[in-house]
Formats: C-alpha cells, structure tokens, sequence
C-alpha cells in the first residue's frame, strides 16, 4: 500500500492567529486535522498538543487493534489537554475538534469528535464520512430543517463534543474499505463552512483528472486552491485541509 499526502492550513482573512493545527505522515500513513478553540491562547495550545501527542501515541502503540488505537488515541489527547487546562486558570475551557484518518491493513480508520470533517472522493464524487458534533446537526437529525437550511443557523459554530473540554469525551471511529485511487479529505470548517460540497469536489476533480498520474504536488495544488477559494469566499475562520491518495 503506498498513499501520497499533502497539506496547509491559512491563518484566513478574520483571525488574529491560527488556531488549527495539521499532521500527515505516510510513513505512518496517519493523517490529522484540528481546531482549536478557548480563550486568547487556549485554542492555539490546545491544537497543538492534539498534534504532538496523539502521533507519538500512535507510533508507540501501532500492534493494537487500529479502532481501539484510535480511541484510546484520542482519549489520550483528551487528559493531555484537559490537565493543562486544569493547571492554568486562563486556559480553563480551552479544547480542540479532532478528525484522523489511519490506514491499516487494507481499510481506513477515522475518528473525530466535534465538526472537522472526513471525506472520501471515488468515482470523482465526494461523500462526507464523518458525523458533526454540532448543534446544527443535531437539528438536522431531528428533521428541524434541511442541510441547506442549517448554513443560516447562527448558532452553527456551537459544538456538542470537543477534545479537552471535559474529563472524558465520546468518540466516533469507525472503519472503511479503500480501493486504490480513492482520495480522502480531512478539514476544518473554515473549509466546509465557507466552500460548497460541490465546490470542493469541482476543485478536486480539475486537479486530478488522471488518478493513474497524480502525485502529492497535484493533492497540494488541490489545498491551495480550496483554501484560496475559502478565503475569497470571506475567510472568516482558519482554513485546514489534509489531503491522502491510496495509489
């Protein structure tokens, strides 16, 4: 199995600083976006942690069963945090979205708590993988409205779940079987709150119109484009995107 990798993130055109943080590595073929979120400087620590345990807490634990490395991956990130928070009274509250993508074996394994995403882009059409952690999706499970309707919704910024927040967090992962070429997209909602579903796939699919040929540059050219696009869209949030070929 060989995946290809690329990945930035972009401060945006409202934000002080950067609080999203990104990791991919094919030699480990784990791949991470988070968000940060908390205080002055809470959201930038607490994504930055994110990205430096849970790493190094899965190259130390690669022999576990991948759903429950991924799990406890997270849970492990979720102490890290929340303990900081608990030692520093102006962090208190801070906490981070997380969404991984793992391959292993043959199939995909991806975890996530909060509203980053995981999509999965095969026959040059996307499909979102991943479940928000929102109220808005709740409100959508619910029949409250459509997907449509809930971009108008001014509490869509409002998280259900996130890493760090409190003691102990639940986690989604679940697994998918890959097929050579499909691509993987893993986001922040800097991206997909501001980049239409049939934007990003448009953009994807002009960058890689002969999946036998793209290499990483092509996947990094796919990044600066939708996170240009987010930002010319009004870049009114941090932008993440990670992107993982199988070829």
């Amino acid at each position: 199995m060989t995946i290809i990798s690329a990945g930035g993130t972009d401060i945006g055109r409202k934000r002080k600083t950067n609080q999203d943080a990104i990791f991919f590595s094919d030699d480990m073929n784990f791949y991470m976006v988070a968000d940060g979120m908390g205080g002055h400087s809470g959201g930038d620590i607490a994504s930055a942690l994110s990205v430096e345990l849970m790493p190094e807490y899965i190259r130390h634990n690669q022999n576990t069963d991948p759903r429950e490395l991924l799990k406890n991956a997270s849970l492990h990130v979720n102490r890290g945090i929340f303990n900081k928070a608990s030692e520093t009274p102006t962090l208190k509250g801070m906490g981070t979205t997380l969404v991984t993508h793992y391959f292993k074996d043959g199939a995909l394994y991806v975890s996530n708590v909060g509203d980053s995403r995981s999509y999965l882009i095969n026959n040059k059409m996307l499909f979102q993988l991943s479940r928000d952690h929102s109220l808005v999706q709740e409100k959508i499970n619910m029949g409250i409205y459509t997907r449509d309707q809930a971009k108008e919704d001014k509490q869509k910024n409002v998280l259900i779940r996130s890493i760090g927040f409190d003691e102990n967090v639940e986690v989604d992962v679940f697994s998918y079987k890959f097929n050579r070429h499909d691509i993987f997209l893993l986001c922040s909602d800097g991206l997909h709150g501001r980049v239409s579903d049939h934007d990003i796939i448009a953009i994807v699919n002009k960058n890689t119109p002969d999946l036998e040929k793209v290499q990483a540059h092509d996947l990094k050219n796919t990044i600066t484009e939708l996170i240009a696009l987010a930002n010319q869209n009004g870049g009114n949030d941090n932008i993440s995107v990670v992107m993982a070929m199988v070829k």
